[in-house]
């Protein structure tokens, strides 16, 4: 069976994730930005953590572990190209390399671009990838360490994934995504749509995180700069969509 994938608002407008595997009682918590959130989650659950996956290194990814593992003493696995700025790790791994949880197998790809050493993780089993501040729900993260191709070729990755991927991203931004989204493709009916849909959400108090991969790929700019729509509305017609990409993440920036 697939595993329970449960989403937990943490600060002001960041994610983490728990993945449950009811049949081992294994629980991976994805990132730790918080402590008193999670641990309330898994009270609630009556669930103890066995993994804890971490993405990358930045403060809203990893301040809330101490105090997560003193109550749940569990196997905290990151990149090893990020090791050394990451809290303490039991398994550093690598583009390529495969754990398990609950029995499942874990993916890890090298989604490198808003840092160096940035993973994600997927579980084919269950479609579910774990992104964090790579792909983004309507956008990426902004580019803090990496280059333009470099995000390019880890968002081409994840949109190789199939399209009824589940993306579990990091963030609440997809609002303000939207509205800077409509800039660069204002033809796209199916973003129009998804930017009056997230509207509704959020005025309902609603998380609009996690998304499907075919949703992403049909509106999120950020994967689309090979689209001859947003081409021709860039002036860039038939250009490298790496610089494409660049120059769609230039405006962002600057949004």
């Amino acid at each position: 069976m697939p595993l329970e994938i449960v989403t937990i608002p943490c600060l002001s407008d960041n994610y983490a994730f728990l993945a449950h595997d009811a049949v081992s009682g294994n629980t991976a918590l994805v990132d730790a930005p918080e402590s008193s959130p999670i641990l309330g989650e898994l009270d609630r659950r009556g669930w103890t953590l066995s993994h804890v996956l971490l993405t990358h290194h930045h403060a809203d990814h990893v301040d809330g572990l101490g105090a997560i593992l003193k109550k749940h003493p569990a196997i905290v696995i990151g990149a090893a190209a990020d090791a050394h700025r990451l809290p303490p790790l039991d398994q550093q791994v690598s583009e390529g390399d495969t754990f398990e949880v609950g029995g499942e197998p874990v993916q890890v790809l090298d989604v490198s671009g808003h840092t160096v050493g940035h993973v994600a993780f997927y579980m084919p089993d269950s479609a579910v990838v774990f992104t964090a501040d790579s792909l983004m729900a309507l956008g990426c993260g902004r580019l803090f360490e990496g280059t333009p191709p470099q995000m390019w070729a880890s968002l081409s990755k994840l949109a190789a994934l199939p399209d009824d991927t589940l993306v579990c991203s990091g963030h609440e931004y997809t609002q303000s995504n939207a509205r800077f989204a409509v800039t660069v493709d204002p033809d796209n009916a199916a973003l129009q749509q998804r930017a009056a849909d997230i509207d509704r959400a959020r005025a309902a108090g609603q998380a609009t995180v996690p998304s499907t991969l075919a949703l992403e790929k049909a509106t999120n700019p950020f994967l689309r700069a090979a689209d001859p729509a947003i081409q021709a509305h860039l002036g860039m017609e038939n250009a490298d969509p790496a610089a494409v990409f660049a120059e769609i993440r230039s405006r962002k920036d600057r949004f």
